[in-house]
């Protein structure tokens, strides 16, 4: 299977060397993402759009409004934030607001002189996010003034998380920081080792009930305890393979989903897989390359793979439900649940409804001429979205009693990976260098989917379907 690949980003500290590798990388695998030279046409074109189908249910736009100048038309991680009745949302240039999730009223804005490019999170009165010089700024959620900011060393394209008395995040540079959320002093770090090339993104920390979990480069999924940073375990999802840096990528950049004592995740080049929480076995690994990302509900997790189909696979055994190839090349967002809907939006400003049960293709509207980079944010019944162009805007599902929407494929197989058998935790003491502690601090020990004309792609215990 082909995909498109997202932009490589080098670990090389020599600004030539970057720039050479990088624009190699742009070259050789970065087409897909790039304006065509010389008139080429483009070998992925984006699935037209079906004008004509019935639309069984449409997300009717409730408001939209602007905050600022959006993302500059870059990969960041800029998307909404909803808490206690606020929603909240950030531009690449600084501007921050509070919105009314009601009717998109501006509740309050302030311009700051940060390059925000991921966030916010937020948590009481506490709104968190991370910028592109390597900010990490603490605001209060009343009125935007800041509470601390704290100086990173490499750009922050994830999202900053509150995690108890603790922030977050994650850097660029695959570098784990923990700070004091009132105060804003360094607790920890731990940096892991990153190989030459990697995608231009990072998966966010999620909360377990023992400490974080996080997707790191090299196909690696990191368990880490909170007091100090260090790794209760660290389970490879796919190694890296191929003969170049660029085939072997097998990033770890969708943010990891927990539900109870597993956790699933997806790599870019790779596998989806699920992880015993407690042990980090991996407890089965199907072939699908992903990095927009994935959720799950009690039955099922919804995937966006690289080629931007939507799938739906068992919890259980990963075997593959459906799968819809309508939106195929749409750069579409990872999916999110909107009552009995998955949720999506794409390059030209769509969202898209398509059914939890069957896959099929029910609706669409446009929100912005602007492409919508991430998954709508859904509160209360109602889906936020963030547009590149700064548009926030909320959509409800609306239903129709008729016939129609872009079936999917049912039953499709999912692949067992044929790689080698590998450990399923690897000891920490071998998956990364020891932390680096703040001043002072005595050193730590070591811990000892479906559409029509698809084809189908081998469901658990390779069964026909």
């Amino acid at each position: 299977m082909s995909h498109r690949r997202p932009i490589p980003v080098t670990r090389f500290e020599s600004r030539a060397a970057w720039i050479c590798i990088a624009a190699l990388a742009l070259l050789l695998g970065g087409c897909a993402q790039l304006p065509f030279l010389g008139g080429e046409r483009d070998p992925t074109p984006p699935t037209p759009l079906d004008k004509k189908m019935t639309q069984r249910a449409t997300p009717q736009v409730l408001w939209k409004t602007r905050i600022g100048k959006g993302t500059d038309e870059r990969q960041l991680r800029l998307q909404p934030a909803y808490d206690a009745g606020r929603l909240y949302a950030a531009d690449a240039r600084g501007v921050v607001a509070a919105l009314s999730p009601g009717d998109g009223r501006i509740i309050w804005e302030r311009k700051t002189d940060f390059p925000f490019s991921g966030g916010p999170d937020v948590q009481g009165d506490t709104l968190v996010l991370g910028s592109t010089d390597g900010d990490l700024v603490a605001l209060s959620t009343r009125n935007g003034a800041q509470q601390w900011r704290a100086q990173l060393d490499s750009e922050v394209v994830s999202l900053p998380r509150i995690i108890g008395d603790l922030v977050l995040v994650h850097t660029v540079d695959d570098t784990l920081y923990a700070f004091d959320r009132a105060t804003g002093n360094e607790r920890w770090r731990y940096s892991f080792p990153a190989p030459v090339l990697t995608l231009h993104g990072t998966s966010s920390p999620v909360p377990t009930a023992e400490g974080a979990i996080i997707g790191v480069s090299g196909g690696r999924l990191v368990h880490v305890e909170l007091e100090r940073g260090l790794p209760l375990w660290e389970a490879i999802i796919t190694p890296p393979r191929g003969r170049s840096e660029l085939d072997r990528i097998a990033d770890v950049d969708v943010d990891p989903v927990v539900v109870g004592d597993t956790a699933y995740v997806a790599t870019y080049n790779g596998d989806l897989a699920a992880v015993d929480i407690s042990t980090g076995d991996v407890l089965w690994r199907r072939e699908l390359s992903a990095h927009a990302g994935l959720t799950a509900d009690e039955t099922a997790l919804y995937i966006t793979d690289s080629d931007d189909n939507l799938w739906a696979a068992s919890r259980t055994d990963g075997a593959g439900l459906w799968r819809q190839e309508g939106l195929r090349y749409r750069r579409v967002t990872a999916p999110a649940l909107l009552g009995n809907y998955l949720a999506v939006a794409d390059l030209d400003g769509y969202v898209h409804l398509l059914s939890r049960r069957d896959g099929a293709l029910l609706g669409f509207e446009r929100v912005s001429k602007a492409r919508i980079g991430h998954r709508p944010v859904v509160a209360g019944g109602v889906a936020f979205v963030y547009a590149n162009d700064g548009t926030v805007a909320a959509l409800r599902p609306s239903t129709r009693a008729a016939a129609g929407g872009a079936a999917a494929v049912a039953t499709p197989e999912l692949g067992r990976d044929e790689q080698p058998e590998l450990p399923p935790g690897v000891a920490p003491e071998t998956a990364a260098p020891p932390p680096t502690q703040p001043a002072g601090a005595p050193p730590p020990s070591a811990p000892a989917p479906p559409a029509e004309g698809s084809q189908p792609i081998p469901p658990a215990g390779g069964a026909t379907p």
